[in-house]
Parts: C-alpha cells; structure tokens; sequence
C-alpha cells in the first residue's frame, strides 16, 4: 500500500509537472505536443510591448511543442536584436517587413503592396545573410504620428500636409520622437519628403517610446510618434495623424537563423502561421492595450491569446 502511494504521488507529481510546462513562460519547457522534443532554442525580441507579446507567443508556442526555449524577449532596440541574430546569439526574434527592407538590408523605395515587400525581403535576406523570414502579420503596424486629444479638438483633425502648416505657424510646437526615429530610413524623413517640411531642432524633444504616449496624451508634446497598433491611442487622449500613404508597411514575420530554421522547418512555420492569422490591427492594438493600459503581464497576455486560438 505504501509502495502504491508513492506511485500516485510520483504520477501526479508528474501530470503536474507537465501541466505547468505546457502553460508556457519562463525558460525551459514542454507540453502537449512533442514534434520539437529535445530542441534548444533561443528567442529573442526588441524592447517594446508589441514585439515582447509577439515574441512570448512564439516561446510558448514552442515549448508547446516540446522545445528546451530560452526566452530573450526584451533585448534592446532594432540593432541590438538584429545583430543578436546574426552573431547567433539567438535563433529567432519578430521582425518587420519595412524595417529588413530598409534598414537590415539598405534599400530604398519599398512596396506598397504587402506580399510583394514580404517576397523582396525575404528574398535577399535569406541570400544575402542566410536569414528566414517565416510567416506573416495580416496588421501593419506601421510609424504615424498623434496628436493631443484637445489640440485635435481645437485645432484638427490633422492629416500629415495640415500638421506639417500647423508647426510652420505655431513655432513652440513640440513633436515628440524615439532616439531612433529622426535618422531612420524609415522615420522622420519619410513625414518631411512627403510634407515638404523639415522639423526644427527646436521642435524635436527625444522621449523614450513610452513616455510619447502620456507625454502628448497630457499635452506636455503636441505630437507624438507612434506606433500605430498601439492600445494607448485609443485608450489615451490621442488621434492619429492621418498618413496618406507616406510611411512604410510594417508586417511582422518571425526572422530565423536559417540554419536553425531547417531543422524543424514545418513545425516552425506552422506555429507562426497560426500565430499571425488572427493578428489584424485591432486584435493586435487590443492586445496591446491589455499590456499598457490594463496593467496584464506580457506572459498571461499571451498565454490567453495562444489559447483562444487553439495552439495551447
């Protein structure tokens, strides 16, 4: 009898065991399903919340699968992910489609049309730089601008040409902008060829990103670089800036040491593909305010998400 305890002791202790790895989160994993049984991997993302939450879908996801996954989510910046990757300090971080293009891979004039910005990426990267790039975001979450709640009262609604008249007129304007955004490709310089009009220093003030949104939200920034997926716009006392069009399409795909990649390269795209397809702006900008707004861990985000659709 006291043998046959110890049994069901060590069976539950067991089925516990399992339940808690196939909930995801942390470091090392397994779960329900065992087609990466034995796998080590290493996940990475940069350093604000739509990335994170991305990233930690995929860690859970695979260790879902069975997968040994070292979490690297919160890295840093573009720079410090992407050479991460390249140095083979991790196998896998989520990327954009306009910022590989430009950025990654120095090109100019980007597509309009999503699968064609995707198909030119990927194309050169994996040739150039032996980097996959596994599925696809149905949103693009793409650099805009917002402006202050009242002052679009007041003063708007602003599209890019009426915002652009507005800081000629009103000199003590303040636009509020990331470190990188002013000497990005992608950034700044997109608004000022599309406007005709070169931001002023004086003009600038250089926040952290998350400080963007409360900064301009409480009007101490009239306009604010944003990310247009993000919960806080609707949440906060914000409206976007409307784009004509000027700015590139950010989809997110999950970039992959190709390497790595070929090893488990169905189950790998499987997981992503089923990450991405509900992922449309407002899903996304949803789950993103459930992080920013609301106060929810990245993880228990995430782990919501991955079991609403079915993957957990």
């Amino acid at each position: 009898m006291r043998n046959h305890k110890r049994l069901i002791a060590a069976s539950l202790s067991v089925a516990v065991a399992a339940a808690l790895a196939g909930c995801g989160g942390g470091g090392s994993g397994g779960g329900s399903g065992s087609a990466l049984d034995g796998v080590k991997l290493t996940v990475g993302s940069k350093d604000f919340t739509e990335n994170i939450l991305v990233g930690e879908m995929y860690v859970q996801a695979l260790q879902n699968e069975g997968a040994d996954v070292t979490s690297q989510t919160n890295l840093g910046g573009t720079s410090v992910a992407r050479d991460a990757l390249l140095n083979k300090e991790i196998d896998v971080y989520p990327e954009y489609t306009g910022t590989g293009w430009t950025v990654h891979l120095g090109n100019e004039d980007p597509s309009q049309d999503p699968a064609e910005l995707f198909k030119v990426t990927s194309e050169q990267d994996i040739k150039d730089n032996k980097i996959a790039w596994i599925g696809q975001s149905p949103f693009n979450d793409t650099y805009g601008f917002a402006a202050n709640g009242d002052l679009a009262k007041s003063d708007g609604p602003f599209d890019f040409d009426s915002m652009a008249a507005y800081l000629k007129e009103n000199p003590d304007t303040t636009v509020c902008m990331e470190t990188e955004f002013p000497d990005r490709p992608d950034g700044l310089v997109l608004w000022e060829k599309e406007t005709g009009y070169k931001i002023p220093q004086s003009q600038i003030q250089i926040l952290d990103t998350g400080l963007i949104y409360t900064e301009t939200s409480d009007g101490k920034c009239d306009f604010g670089e944003v990310f247009t997926t993000d919960g806080r716009i609707k949440a906060l006392n914000l409206e976007l800036v409307e784009d004509p069009g000027a700015m590139i399409l950010y989809n997110l795909s999950f970039t992959w040491q190709d390497a790595v990649y070929q090893e488990h390269a169905e189950t790998y795209k499987k997981l992503a593909d089923e990450i991405f397809a509900d992922l449309d702006e407002e899903k996304m900008a949803e789950l993103n305010a459930q992080v920013d707004v609301e106060g929810m861990p990245v993880e228990q985000v995430a782990t919501k998400y991955l079991e609403d659709i079915g993957l957990l």
